[in-house]
């Protein structure tokens, strides 16, 4: 996420520069070092070294005019924390405290003062803690090792740490936080459809729009079935002709499903019909610049929108892997939590609990709809349902597992006083087997058995949906949260 503006500043204390010769110099150098790794996750904003009270001020017009979405305080060495706080003060974005020493171990025998002073970081960061404490500023740690590939002349122990467990750990942690901080920026740029309304009965779908506006940052967009209904009449036959190549070329096109007679190859009709309404779905986005989508449609038999939203499933899937996740049933917190995933570029699948394996000890996961297509373990199949269990309609739906490997499920739940909740959990895909019948189903294997997992999880009373995402993420996930202040669990 090349767009994330990352604040950075090293403080230290202006007493020292003259006090030991070079060290604000060998300072400075590790704050261009940290500049350096920082522009590999987007635009770095570097103010350079803060070391006094006096300065604070420039500091604070200089990451004002940046418009920066986090600020890194490099606690380089010791360093007074009324030099720092006016500027968190004031410039209220995350601030992320890093504790990184250079050396792994200090020459005993040889190290004097000034080379002490260039090793302490972790001196003052209890103090700033303290002072962040009692201002009100949420504030995070990184502590490790700074990383350096060669040592400076300075030096007078090694400092190439650049492959030391403790560095690596802490370069991951840093690049989770930009990470996380460029989810957030993009999230209150993002406007959320909400076309038709929630699946009637479903009690954890209903949502507050304003607590997800006000704290996920998102904007949410009201859609009727005649605003999409709008821009199927004026889909030309050479759009269809094109979508339909599109999905042709995407999808594999399934004969009849050898366990379930309901499950059919889908027809030239259908195919035809799911590319019109594909085209329409994309035109709706586009017009209203929709990053995310939440969508259900139940009608009364032989109503026209009626066989409008039986051409849904395969035009949001396109959309999803388009970097627009929709997410069934009217789930706007699911949605969320898919564009969570979809901008950590971890894909983000719209699943629930399909049916334990005991013998294997995995979980199937999946939906009927939509599936996130980056993330498929190969292309996915389009089945003609001639019904759609438990709604309205018959048409195609999608058959895919995601690629085994590590996967996160991301859940975002709201709690009795109306605050939204991460539960993530970290687990398997295994390549086992899965039903032929046009569902997304993935088996996976968690650190628990099937029930002792299962009963963590209803335990921390959650929606019913999540977003299947590949990679284990919760160190990321959990820093979303973190940034939005959203209480997060992790199974």
């Amino acid at each position: 996420m090349k767009n994330v503006r990352i604040g950075l500043y090293s403080a230290g204390l202006r007493a020292y520069w003259s006090q030991f010769k070079g060290l604000k110099e060998r300072l400075i150098g590790y704050n261009r070092f940290i500049e350096e790794k920082l522009s590999a996750y987007g635009t770095v904003c570097n103010f350079g070294l803060l070391d006094d009270v006096d300065a604070v001020d420039e500091a604070i017009r200089y990451f004002s005019a940046a418009r920066v979405d986090i600020i890194f305080l490099h606690s380089a060495t010791y360093f007074t924390s009324d030099s720092v706080l006016p500027l968190h003060l004031s410039v209220k974005v995350p601030v992320v405290v890093l504790n990184l020493q250079p050396s792994p171990r200090i020459d005993y025998e040889h190290t004097d003062t000034g080379e002490w002073l260039a090793q302490c970081c972790a001196c003052p960061v209890p103090e700033i803690s303290n002072a962040f404490e009692r201002a009100g500023i949420p504030f995070r740690f990184v502590s490790g090792l700074l990383g350096l590939s060669r040592t400076p002349e300075i030096a007078m122990s090694s400092e190439e740490t650049s492959e030391h467990p403790a560095a690596v750990r802490a370069w991951t942690e840093i690049e989770e936080w930009v990470r996380a901080a460029g989810i957030k920026a993009e999230l209150s740029r993002s406007v959320f459809g909400f076309l038709g309304g929630n699946y009637s009965g479903m009690l954890d779908m209903y949502s507050d729009f304003t607590m997800l506006s006000a704290q996920a940052g998102i904007r949410v967009k009201i859609l009727e079935m005649c605003d999409l209904n709008a821009f199927l009449s004026a889909v030309t036959e050479e759009e269809i002709a094109a979508k339909r190549e599109e999905i042709c070329d995407m999808f594999e096109i399934a004969e009849d499903s050898p366990s379930d007679p309901r499950v059919r190859k889908p027809t030239d009709e259908q195919l035809d019909w799911s590319a019109k309404v594909a085209v329409a779905q994309e035109k709706m986005v586009a017009a209203n610049g929709l990053g995310g989508l939440a969508y259900y449609y139940h009608s009364v038999d032989g109503n026209p929108y009626e066989e409008l939203q039986s051409g849904f499933i395969v035009g949001h899937s396109l959309l999803t892997a388009k970097g627009v996740p929709c997410a069934g049933e009217a789930d706007l917190k699911t949605a969320l939590a898919m564009k969570i995933g979809d901008l950590a570029e971890v894909g983000g699948s719209f699943a629930e609990i399909v049916v334990a394996d005991y013998r294997d000890g995995t979980i199937l996961i999946g939906h009927d709809g939509p599936f996130h297509i980056r993330i498929s373990d190969r292309k996915p199949i389009l089945r003609g349902m001639q019904v759609y269990h438990g709604k309205k309609g018959s048409g195609i739906s999608v058959e895919a597992k995601v690629c085994p490997g590590p996967i996160t499920t991301l859940n975002v739940t709201q709690t009795r006083d109306g605050k939204m909740k991460f539960i993530i959990s970290e687990a398997e895909a295994t390549d086992g087997p899965i039903m032929t019948i046009g569902n997304t189903q993935t088996p996976v294997r968690f650190s628990l058995d099937p029930d002792s997992y299962m009963e963590k999880w209803f335990a921390e009373a959650p929606t019913h949906h999540c977003a299947l995402t590949v990679g284990h993420n919760a160190g990321l996930f959990r820093k979303v949260g973190d940034l939005l202040d959203v209480p997060t669990v992790v199974l």
